[in-house]
């Protein structure tokens, strides 16, 4: 996965990261942690999580996520929304709300912070924060 640092926690990403961003990721860092208080935040891969989550298939296929993670990549920041909504991922949902980014499945991906309807993405992150996560294991 593209954007991941050897660091050990949150705080140490966001340090390790060069300006102008560091403080684009810091800044989302903060809209996530105040718009979903209860996502504890982690770091799991080498990139920046929110509401970390071990998922199992019925397959029996078991692995590591989270509901949301930060990376930063070379040309843009990701926000990876691991989240399922009616009819698909959550982040497909918010294509027309959110038009300035280039969204996939599950990853909003986008150059600054500004170029986002911040009203949009604190409820992609509000809705993501109230769901289980895409096959998020009962535990």
């Amino acid at each position: 996965m593209k954007g991941q640092i050897a660091v050990g926690s949150p705080a140490e990403y966001i340090r390790a990261l060069e300006e102008p961003r560091k403080t684009e990721v810091a800044s989302l860092d903060a809209l996530i942690r105040k718009t979903a208080p209860k996502l504890k935040p982690a770091i799991q891969s080498g990139i920046l999580v929110y509401g970390p989550f071990r998922y199992r298939y019925a397959t029996g296929r078991e692995g590591d996520t989270a509901k949301l993670a930060v990376a930063s990549n070379k040309s843009y920041i990701s926000l990876y929304v691991n989240c399922l909504a009616e009819g698909g991922y959550m982040a497909e949902s918010f294509k027309e709300a959110l038009p300035k980014a280039s969204i996939g499945k599950a990853c909003v991906r986008f150059k600054r912070l500004s170029d986002l309807d911040l009203e949009a993405l604190k409820r992609l992150i509000a809705a993501a924060a109230k769901t289980r996560g895409a096959g998020e294991a009962t535990l």
